[in-house]
């Protein structure tokens, strides 16, 4: 369905549309979760390399800005928006089929007692397959976010994109659960605890079931046309005067300073979690695996209920809820590094529910406030450079984490201490962004649509 003069998304649909992100979630554990704590604590690969081939679809998210920008101008066989979604989400799914096959392998000669140096073949498939992955992921998120856009009255958007990422937060939760119980801890397969064959299966049936769920969500969402509705325009700007724009205004600005600080520090934490608690408290995969349940199920909590009050009440706005989660994830790190220095395994469950609530209420209000700066006519454009500047600083957070566990791992010779690092930082980080959102004049206060008319008047 296109963007229209009154757009009208009904619960029934924004839930379809929402298990997009089910399936987002469940990506994301699969990579970050499963996949990066078998290849670190498992099979002792560098976290260093893991974090970069995770983070790596953040720094192909230029390509994002360029799909949005496409997608606002020149409909691909009528379509303005699916045909980018769809396109990149295929390449996702043949990815994590050869993922999984290249990490069986490993697996299968690590339990065979192979030599310890992995076949050029393979890591030339681990670094072909991410980048599939990561090139899927670019094209495919901010065209989503401007479907999104699109399909919703300005009054619906904020409950939408709220509704989509909460059933983001469900994916992580499920897929915790789901992957602890599709890998189980097998008898007789030394101290990995499981085969190649469990985990291949692991694999291939998630591909299956992330492809049915991208299809499904967005099948029918919007209606094939022959023209672009910006066809009209007499003039259009290139990519870095739409930037321009945005550096010129001071809320912008800010607002970018904070989205992307808070971004990196939030995830700072996403390559090493798992692995900490299997190097440091010896706990098997299939317990750690549940770590995105525990998080993952609290920010569904969280998110629905900072939905509800958002909705009853008016002081509850896009930055009150970015702030607080904020705050809690302060908590949460505090936390995380007092497990690690003084060695306390109790701590990590409420560890992990603080990170969960803090992250359901950040997610929907700096998601919200992104909506709300994404001026009428440029929303793939906008969404796209947000998305962008959220994906380059989730990358740095991912592989900056794994890069900082495995430095003060090198000067220290402590893998407590190398984890608490990592920890202390994300703290400090998040501290910062606390400050930098003070400085952001809040959407709901501020006169948008004076904040974005210039805006959108010099993008026509």
């Amino acid at each position: 369905m296109s963007a229209s003069k009154d757009p009208n998304l009904t619960i029934g649909r924004n839930l379809k549309i929402a298990l997009f992100h089910l399936g987002s979630g469940i990506a994301d554990v699969l990579a970050t979760g499963v996949w990066n704590r078998v290849m670190v604590a498992d099979l002792g690969f560098s976290a260093t390399f893991v974090g970069l081939l995770t983070g790596l679809r953040y720094f192909l998210a230029p390509l994002g800005i360029s799909a949005g920008r496409y997608s606002d101008r020149q409909p691909v066989a009528g379509y303005r928006r699916l045909f980018w979604i769809w396109l990149g989400r295929v390449m996702m799914t043949l990815s994590t089929v050869a993922l999984g096959f290249a990490t069986a392998e490993l697996v299968d000669r690590a339990l065979s007692g192979a030599a310890a140096q992995p076949p050029p073949l393979i890591v030339l498939t681990l670094l072909a397959s991410f980048m599939l992955f990561s090139l899927g992921n670019a094209i495919s998120g901010s065209t989503f976010l401007a479907l999104i856009h699109d399909r919703a009255a300005e009054s619906q958007r904020g409950r939408a994109v709220g509704i989509v990422w909460t059933f983001l937060m469900l994916g992580f939760a499920l897929s915790g659960v789901l992957f602890s119980i599709l890998l189980p801890e097998e008898a007789g397969q030394g101290q990995l605890g499981f085969s190649a064959e469990s985990l291949l299966s692991l694999f291939l049936g998630t591909a299956v079931l992330l492809a049915l769920l991208w299809f499904f969500s967005i099948l029918g969402e919007e209606r094939r046309s022959s023209s672009s509705p910006l066809q009209s325009q007499p003039a259009q700007t290139d990519l870095r005067a739409d930037l321009a724009q945005v550096w010129q205004h001071g809320t912008l600005r800010f607002f970018l300073f904070y989205l992307t600080l808070s971004m990196a520090f939030v995830f700072l934490q996403d390559t090493v979690l798992e692995p900490f608690a299997g190097e440091i408290f010896a706990m098997p995969a299939h317990i750690t695996n549940r770590f995105a349940a525990y998080w993952g199920g609290t920010a569904i909590l969280a998110s629905g209920i900072a939905l509800m009050l958002a909705a009853r009440s008016r002081r509850i706005t896009n930055e009150t809820l970015a702030r607080g989660g904020i705050v809690v994830l302060l908590f949460a790190y505090a936390i995380f590094v007092l497990t690690a220095v003084q060695g306390m395994r109790a701590l990590i469950k409420p560890g992990l529910l603080l990170l969960g609530t803090g992250m359901g209420m950040w997610n929907i209000g700096t998601l919200g406030m992104m909506m709300t700066m994404s001026p009428a006519g440029r929303a793939g454009t906008f969404l796209g450079f947000w998305t962008f500047c959220v994906t380059i600083a989730r990358g740095a957070g991912v592989a900056g984490g794994g890069i900082l566990r495995d430095a003060t791992l090198i000067l220290s010779g402590d893998g407590a201490l190398a984890y608490a690092a990592v920890f202390a930082c994300g703290f400090l980080g998040l501290l910062a962004s606390l400050y930098l959102l003070r400085l952001v004049q809040p959407p709901e206060k501020a006169d948008n649509s004076r904040l974005l008319s210039p805006l959108a008047q010099a993008l026509d």
